[in-house]
């Protein structure tokens, strides 16, 4: 990669990050692209050289993270054999993402319904194949249960990783992890 496509993919990177955090604050209406410009030390207008507008920076944010989330879990499924093992890493990769982006998750939280129909559908279509992966981890601990069942503890699961924006620096690995391995485990 050369200097400028390193200088750009740094620019952009530095643009989520700023737009994600103006998002978790304010709300996705409440932002400009002067805004987002500003907190990462450019002209609102300079934005449109990475994004098309604010709903491109929103959809960036959204089907990153979901990107990211569904191809850290595969890596970690291809790698587990162990059910047990790769249900805590599973556990542990999902709490370390919750806890280093916890401005994302919020925007996921509040934001999701301002993507535009075809984002807001890719975002869906691939949180769902990240569901099923731990779906199936879990059906591997827990051969008996119900598909919904298991699609329900990894929900309780989420809801106690992702917890991270109401919790603030209270939510730690050392927190979470345990107590999202017992909701999912629970019943099982």
């Amino acid at each position: 990669m050369t200097t400028r496509a390193l200088a750009k993919a740094d620019r952009r990177a530095a643009l989520l990050d700023a737009a994600a955090r103006l998002f978790a604050e304010r709300g996705f209406d409440r932002v400009t692209l002067d805004d987002i410009g500003g907190a990462a030390g450019i002209s609102g207008p300079a934005v449109y050289r990475h994004f098309d507008g604010k709903q491109a920076v929103l959809a960036a944010i959204l089907l990153d993270a979901s990107e990211g989330l569904l191809a850290g879990g595969r890596t970690v499924i291809e790698r587990d054999q162990d059910a047990a093992v790769a249900l805590a890493d599973l556990v542990a990769f999902h709490v370390d993402f919750a806890v280093s982006n916890a401005a994302v998750i919020r925007v996921q939280d509040r934001d999701l319904d301002s993507l535009i129909d075809p984002d807001r559908r890719t975002v869906r279509e691939l949180q769902r194949t990240y569901v099923e992966l731990w779906v199936a981890v879990l059906a591997r601990l827990d051969p008996t249960a119900e598909p919904a069942t298991l699609r329900a503890r990894a929900h309780a699961g989420f809801g106690l990783m992702n917890s991270t924006p109401r919790t603030g620096r209270a939510a730690t690995p050392a927190l979470l992890a345990p107590m999202a391995l017992a909701a999912l485990r629970a019943g099982g």
